[in-house]
């Protein structure tokens, strides 16, 4: 029986509610359309419940309950990365998970489900310790580190995976146990990248990453110099120091009311930056020699500040994204891509990031399902869903997108970063998808756990 064919009575619910210390919203109540709701609102999902368990022994009573009616259990600790309709399912919120224990001398931090990089970032600051987040404040740790993960620091850290030591999971068959490489190595494999798929995951052990000071940034270019600017980044990612993280977007903001003045109906070129040391910047000359900014702001910086610099939006919001790893960029490619850009009926594509890959991203340290080893650029297109533009043309430009980089694509690609119709098979080779499988039945199998992005 797949996940799509499953139904759950609503007064079986009921039972199910009145066992709970935590709460459980059923499509009858007021608040189901409100809390069924993910980050993206584009995503339609329709979970058959909402549950908002007070502990582990909540979320033992909801996968005992799935197994006896046929439902299923899914995370989500904040909506990020929602996909499917999850009929059939019990949509649970880990928000009572909030343990966050920093140990600066070990250089470890333990992290709830329930937890957002916000709080973390924000207990690190003035430590000397960052943790290898990505750029919104509101992605929580668990989903974002169980999914892969790339961040500014990826390039000298790994993807996120890479930080998990340790995970606190509640298996399928309600055993709550701590599990490391030592005690089950392949449940660790699994947790770095498909983290969903093996068990309901409370609290992560992760390392933190020594330093004192950080320098990063940006600097803004006209449009016209897109091709110049992305070109003298390509080169200098040959030979980058590991301690640079470097994203350049091209940018087309609409004449949208809501958008700040500087911005609104203006195109330009963004490079954005984030050093271990202030020698790590070297590399920016080569850009300053073939375009001069229209604006530079470089200096000794936080991650504090850098997570606020990113602008991302901090309250849900309707969206399509397309993202592809790439294994090259070359001449042509920038040409084409910059010239299909600049077309009118590629409007509704606000923005193109190339993200610089390499360095540690190569030579992971820990086993996992999650890699981008081997791949040079980490491409992602966002085309926002206005209510008052159909949403048809910005599917149609991220098709287009899609078309003109999938063949350079890489074998690999990062769970993180996948669309809402996406599944695991992009992100791995046919062995490790193999492996995968074999995991996840010996964990679950009486499918308990939705099938998410690896259908059965």
């Amino acid at each position: 029986m797949t996940t799509e064919q499953r139904y759950v009575a609503p007064a079986a619910l009921t039972s199910l509610a009145a066992s709970l210390r935590g709460r459980l919203t059923t499509t009858d109540d007021p608040g189901y359309d409100a809390e069924r709701s993910p980050w993206n609102l584009a995503v339609d999902q329709r979970p058959a419940a909402i549950a908002h368990p007070a502990g582990v022994d909540d979320l033992r009573a909801i996968l005992a309950f799935a197994r006896d009616s046929g439902a299923t259990v899914t995370v989500q600790p904040n909506g990020h990365g929602a996909s499917g309709s999850l009929e059939g399912a019990i949509l649970t919120r880990p928000a009572a998970f909030d343990r966050l224990e920093i140990d600066a001398d070990a250089r470890t931090a333990v992290v709830g489900a329930g937890v957002q990089w916000g709080a973390v970032i924000a207990a690190l600051d003035g430590t000397g310790l960052v943790v290898p987040s990505g750029t919104s404040r509101v992605v929580s740790p668990a989903g974002y580190l169980l999914g892969g993960g790339h961040s500014w620091l990826s390039r000298w850290a790994g993807l996120g995976a890479q930080s998990l030591r340790a995970a606190w999971i509640v298996r399928p068959d309600g055993t709550h146990e701590r599990v490391d490489d030592a005690s089950d190595p392949d449940t660790m494999w699994a947790l770095r990248g498909a983290g969903g798929t093996v068990g309901i995951v409370t609290e992560l052990e992760i390392d933190l990453l020594e330093a004192p000071t950080l320098f990063g940034g940006s600097l803004v270019f006209s449009a016209a110099d897109g091709p110049a600017v992305l070109r003298a980044v390509r080169d200098a990612a040959a030979d980058a120091p590991e301690g640079l993280g470097l994203f350049v977007s091209t940018m087309r903001m609409p004449d949208a009311p809501m958008l700040p003045e500087q911005v609104r109906g203006r195109s330009f070129t963004t490079v954005d930056v984030l050093a271990r040391a202030e020698a790590d910047l070297a590399p920016l000359a080569g850009l300053r020699a073939v375009a001069t900014p229209i604006r530079e702001q470089l200096g000794a910086t936080t991650q504090a500040a850098m997570a606020a610099m990113s602008m991302e939006p901090e309250d849900p919001s309707p969206s399509r994204g397309s993202s592809i790893a790439l294994d090259a960029l070359p001449d042509p490619v920038i040409d084409e891509l910059l010239e299909w850009r600049a077309l009118p009926e590629q409007a509704p594509l606000i923005g193109v990031t190339m993200r610089m890959l390499g360095g540690a991203l190569d030579a992971p340290q820990r086993p996992g399902f999650a890699t981008l080893a081997g791949a040079s650029w980490l491409s992602m297109g966002l085309a926002p869903m206005f209510p008052s533009a159909p949403p048809e043309a910005g599917a149609a430009s991220l098709a287009g997108l899609d078309a003109l980089l999938r063949p350079h694509a890489s074998e690999r690609m990062v769970p993180t970063f996948l669309g809402e119709d996406d599944t695991l098979e992009r992100c791995a080779t046919a062995d490790d998808l193999a492996r995968l499988r074999a995991i996840r039945d010996a964990a679950d199998p009486d499918g308990v756990l939705h099938e998410g992005r690896l259908p059965r």
